[in-house]
């Protein structure tokens, strides 16, 4: 047997190919999402902002006999909107940490989310018809609670969202497993 082949032995002995991951191996630093969700968020802005402006539109053409209180309205809402999506991006991150999942988001009202791993019932990742065209994924975890006891983690690549996925599935296995009666 060659050194190479003896090498190759040991490896596979101590590290066997169905051997589950540590928790050190699934967890990771604080992530942000990509940044082509900010166009997704940009394009909904925009959207509300011309229905908003054609409903003030039709009634400022009805009351007054004119049309620029449509085009004011659509320039505040489109100029907020794309304030609020760079804001919005900027205060998104998640962290998967030794025992839970982490969330930070939120403009005006700051939310911080704890997900324990021992409270995941399954995950999902969801690609809409807009997001698929950009690229993107969203992550859907659902929790052991009340209804509406679910968290979304939008703007993931596909893999990035498969992976993360992945981890969270072992990391609830693992954490069950220790908490199991």
């Amino acid at each position: 047997m060659s050194e190479d082949e003896v090498v190759d032995a040991v490896r596979q002995v101590e590290s066997p190919a169905d051997a589950q991951p540590t928790v050190d191996e699934l967890t990771g630093p604080e992530r942000r999402l990509d940044g082509r969700v900010r166009y997704l968020w940009a394009a909904r802005a925009t959207v509300s902002a011309l229905v908003l402006s054609l409903i003030t539109g039709v009634a400022g053409f009805v009351v007054l006999n004119e049309l620029w209180p449509a085009a004011a309205v659509f320039t505040f809402l489109f100029v907020v909107g794309l304030a609020l999506t760079v804001a919005r991006y900027r205060a998104w991150l998640y962290e998967v940490r030794d025992d839970s999942l982490f969330l930070r988001r939120g403009v005006f009202t700051r939310v911080r989310t704890v997900v324990p791993y021992v409270r995941i019932q399954h995950v999902d990742v969801s690609e809409g018809p807009f997001e698929r065209a950009l690229g993107l994924a969203s992550v859907v975890v659902y929790t052991a609670g009340s209804r509406g006891a679910d968290v979304t983690i939008p703007g993931l690549t596909p893999e990035r969202a498969d992976d993360l996925q992945t981890r969270l599935k072992q990391l609830a296995i693992v954490a069950e497993g220790e908490d199991a009666v």
